[in-house]
């Protein structure tokens, strides 16, 4: 068999040249004399074709360099050395180093790669094997979405609030009549206006022969951050600032417009429907326990607790159908907290609550109020712990997860996965009506706030204050 002319003969590794020149190499000729020959059709054994065999084409010939195309006896430049990343081997549709690739279950890797989606479950492939790690997991990742919703609203819901008074303001009135008539006081809407900012703030007018305020009430107030069921004070408006004004003398600037009082708002719900009545009155006793809070972890008190000095305001960025939110505004009956039991409004929240009620028709959220205004005498709880009884009576659990005569300890071991099952529906539920095009609300937020915070001891005490 013929062949062509061999290659030629790489230089000799002590010729100095060898490893600067360039080395021309056709390697379809290489190729062809270094493999065996193919049949090009059948042969009979032991009678070699005399035909010559068709070479390959040729290839492109390729400057290689000789560290890249034929071995040397001599030591290498370390800068002529490529350094070749480790094999990698393929593992389902996921390539990983050897380093990485210890062996798990069924031969696989210890730790999956999940997308940027799920890298923050960190679970492995002995997790997932696991079903109380992934229950673990989704909880925890349920419990942070659903505190990231919580944060959302309350940014929505207290947002562009005014601020501060500054001199350089400007100030108009609205309208010559009160937009809301408390106990002790006329709300006006008034404009400040700064530059091409400017904000709706109401003025509050004390009424002619109102109660001397409790100043200490009064300072607090004005050194209030923005609290969502609390009156915050924005500053003063100067006499003679506003033409027209039907008062005299400065006044004082709140932030938020109110609608109306607790009481005339009751003197128009008692004609809804009696499950409907009984829910409104628990959101807003529920927010009321949220301003008494606050006041108790200040030592301060309010000594007496009225419905006309309660005030009801749309919140911002919810639609006018939803529940109103609620603004303690009476602080010149703010005092000091006296010392005694820790719970110093429970009494007067027990009389709310059965003057609310005396209008309700018999409801089965109506009955769990009314043993909670009992148990308000009673037990005389802090607000923070009413608070949590409220939260109860709205949004479970309710006294059917305990039954009748079952022991106090399985029943407490059940709270933990009653709360996972109620975030889980919760976030659902949100997902459900954001994809109708349906914008969370008050009660929204409430709902989130109570199962972001609530924890098996908080809600063991709030079941033990009602039912215990």
């Amino acid at each position: 068999m013929s062949s062509p002319e061999p290659p030629t003969e790489p230089p000799e590794p002590d010729d100095p040249s060898g490893s600067t020149q360039p080395t021309y190499s056709n390697l379809g000729e290489v190729r062809a004399h270094l493999l065996p020959s193919k049949a090009c059709r059948p042969r009979t054994p032991g009678s070699p074709s005399t035909d010559p065999q068709p070479l390959p084409p040729p290839l492109p010939q390729k400057i290689l360099t000789r560290t890249q195309s034929l071995p040397t006896r001599r030591g290498l430049h370390p800068s002529s050395t490529q350094v070749k990343p480790p094999r990698r081997p393929l593992l389902g549709s996921h390539s990983v180093d050897e380093s990485q690739a210890e062996a798990g279950p069924a031969g696989l890797p210890a730790e999956l790669t999940f997308g940027l989606a799920d890298a923050p479950l960190h679970l492995s492939l002995r997790d997932l094997h696991s079903p109380e790690a992934v229950l673990a997991a989704l909880a925890a990742q349920q419990l942070e979405g659903l505190r990231a919703i919580y944060a959302r609203l309350r940014a929505r819901l207290m947002g562009g609030h005014p601020g501060p008074c500054r001199p350089g303001h400007s100030f108009r009135l609205l309208d010559s009549s009160p937009c809301a008539e408390s106990g002790d006081a006329l709300y006006y809407r008034v404009v400040r206006v700064h530059e091409e900012a400017w904000h709706i703030l109401v003025a509050k007018v004390p009424k002619p022969g109102a109660d001397v305020p409790h100043q200490w009430g009064l300072k607090l107030q004005t050194s209030l951050s923005p609290h969502f069921n609390l009156q915050g004070l924005c500053g003063l408006a100067p006499e003679g600032t506003l033409p027209g004004a039907p008062w005299r003398g400065a006044v004082a600037l709140a932030a938020e417009v109110p609608e109306r009082t607790v009481a005339q708002w009751l003197a128009e719900a008692c004609a809804q429907p009696p499950e409907e009545f009984a829910w409104a009155v628990a959101l807003q006793l529920l927010q009321l326990s949220a301003a008494l809070e606050f006041l108790e972890a200040r030592g301060a008190t309010l000594v007496e607790l009225r419905p006309e000095n309660l005030l009801l305001a749309a919140p911002r960025g919810c639609a006018a159908r939803g529940p109103p939110r609620l603004l303690l505004a009476d602080f010149g009956r703010v005092c000091r907290q006296p010392p005694g039991p820790p719970g110093p409004h429970a009494p007067q929240l027990g009389r709310l609550l059965r003057t609310l009620l005396g209008l309700a028709a018999p409801s089965t959220l109506a009955a769990g109020l009314e043993r909670l205004a009992a148990q308000l005498t009673r037990w005389r709880p802090s607000a923070s712990r009413t608070r949590g009884a409220l939260q109860a009576l709205l949004w479970g659990p309710g006294p059917e997860l305990r039954g009748r005569g079952a022991p106090l300890g399985p029943w407490l071991r059940a709270l933990g996965p009653w709360l996972r099952v109620r975030r889980a529906l919760l976030l659902l539920r949100l997902a459900e009506r954001a994809a109708g095009g349906e914008a969370p609300g008050l009660e929204d937020w409430l709902c989130c706030e109570y199962l972001a915070e609530a924890t098996e001891s908080s809600m063991g005490q709030a079941l033990a204050l009602l039912w215990d």
